[in-house]
């Protein structure tokens, strides 16, 4: 079945023989606010499996006419911050005292919502406040792209990744139709993440869901919508709810501080205690986790990850965006708890 294309861009489609000339013709540097070039082999290609797909690609093509090259998304891909900081430099552009305080005002806000997501995903409340935190500053900052630019960008003159980005400018195109949003107006970030949880187009599609079982997902605006996808995607991924994402770890100087080379669990508790670490926790020996370095101003300190770790780094696979997400959680916690004390 084909998807339900808006009207939007079936009138676009209608237009299109009006207006490709000029598309096709405006195929100037990315840095003179042009247009993509149509007729390349690779968007042409692009195109037509997008038509062998089932999608109708007049009004796919017209929808692209209008995606303008950006270099600067091409900047941005080769520093994220998450490569370019060190752990502790990281953590504190996240736990600021003012973030923290509009999470809690957004969690007394939205408590009986945040306590139904929570019963029905299985996911605890600072968690899913946690990565809405880390990603937007809890809605604030979705995105300064047009996600049509981004995708688009990045599937046809970044070829590090093009594959990935191509897959994700079709769900995009997908997800515009069977959702009624206007592919160019949508905004999200440089790599064409959307609303305030930050999801791809395909996670978008196969994740979010609606809360109060209304036609369309929206994770732009809609609390509930936002906060069940977030909880959806980690319950999906195996979170466990009430396990800790992370422990403390100190070592003695005989210790073999055998750090982790990947995300995997590969390690055991008992492995590392038995190597000299001590680690905070009374999980049992047996339970799968991975050791962590955590860099900090005054020295170095190591912290062990368990699968609710392994969970977040499905959602970004960095090490310093899970702990981060860990910290703010706990954090979130700690002040929710203290202003609720009497």
């Amino acid at each position: 079945m084909k998807p339900r294309w808006p009207r939007l861009l079936r009138r676009v489609a209608i237009a299109f023989a009006l207006i490709s000339a000029a598309a096709s013709a405006a195929d100037a540097p990315a840095t003179s606010g042009g247009h993509f070039d149509l007729s390349r082999p690779e968007i042409s290609r692009f195109l037509d499996e997008l038509g062998a797909q089932g999608m109708d690609r007049a009004a796919a093509a017209a929808t692209l006419a209008q995606a303008e090259p950006l270099p600067r998304i091409i900047e941005s891909m080769s520093k994220p911050a998450e490569k370019t900081m060190a752990w502790w430099e990281y953590r504190a552009h996240f736990l600021t005292n003012e973030r923290i305080e509009a999470g809690v005002r957004l969690w007394r806000e939205h408590r009986e919502l945040l306590d139904q997501v929570a019963l029905r995903w299985h996911v605890e409340p600072q968690y899913v406040l946690a990565i809405v935190g880390v990603e937007t500053y809890f809605g604030r900052t979705m995105g300064h792209y047009r996600v049509l630019d981004a995708l688009a960008t990045l599937a046809f003159d970044y070829p590090p990744r093009a594959e990935f980005f191509r897959s994700e400018l079709a769900q995009f195109l997908l997800l515009t139709g069977e959702e009624q949003i206007d592919p160019l107006t949508a905004m999200g970030s440089y790599a064409g993440a959307m609303g305030a949880s930050q999801f791809m187009p395909s996670s978008y599609r196969h994740f979010a869901v609606n809360e109060d079982a209304s036609t369309q997902r929206n994770l732009w605006s809609d609390w509930g919508d936002i906060f069940a996808s977030t909880a959806n995607y980690l319950q999906l991924h195996g979170w466990r709810y009430g396990e800790p994402v992370l422990a403390e770890a100190q070592y003695s100087e005989s210790a073999e501080l055998a750090l982790a080379a990947s995300l995997s669990l590969s390690d055991t508790l008992g492995a590392v205690r038995a190597r000299g670490v001590h680690v905070d926790s009374r999980l049992p020996d047996d339970t799968p986790c991975l050791l962590l370095g955590a860099p900090l101003q005054s020295g170095m300190s190591y912290r062990v990850g368990f699968n609710n770790f392994y969970v977040i780094t499905r959602y970004n696979s960095s090490r310093l965006y899970a702990m981060a997400i860990n910290d703010l959680a706990q954090a979130l916690l700690e002040r929710i708890h203290a202003q609720a004390a009497p």
